[in-house]
């Protein structure tokens, strides 16, 4: 009975130990998994962080046709939070039903800035190098 309640508090201490470890926020190239997440990159003016979050379209941009073709828009990720979602339809398919008020989530690089961020890498890596980013619109996985 004691090797049992000993066995079921060590998993317990593993298990937290991996929860603490996967929620907080790191720049090790690693993904962290929500939008409190994006409240403190934005606080702490991090780069680099890869992320996972969601939110809805408050503004479509027109595409930026300076070198890399990008998609853009605006979320409202949570509370006051927006971020600028960068997504480079070179190298991965464009969102054509996108529009304002839709739910997105995403996985890509944050990179901060005054205004809030900017969500970029949101695609695949032809060359294998970064971590492989998303978005998911309607069911639809873009990357």
């Amino acid at each position: 009975m004691k090797k049992i309640l000993i066995l079921i508090i060590f998993i317990g201490a593993i298990y937290g130990i991996y929860q603490e470890i996967n929620t907080f926020p790191t720049t090790s190239g690693t993904s962290t998994n929500s939008n409190d997440v994006l409240d403190l990159a934005y606080k702490n003016k991090e780069n680099d962080l890869q992320v996972t979050g969601s939110g809805i379209v408050i503004k479509l941009l027109p595409d930026d046709n300076d070198g890399s073709r990008h998609q853009r828009f605006i979320l409202k990720a949570s509370g006051t939070q927006t971020v600028l979602i960068a997504h480079n339809i070179d190298l991965a398919p464009r969102i054509n039903l996108l529009k304002k008020g839709d739910y997105v989530e995403f996985n890509g690089e944050y990179e901060w800035n005054s205004k809030g961020g900017i969500i970029h890498w949101t695609h695949h890596d032809p060359n294998g190098r970064h971590i492989t980013g998303w978005i998911k619109h309607n069911g639809k996985v873009y990357k």
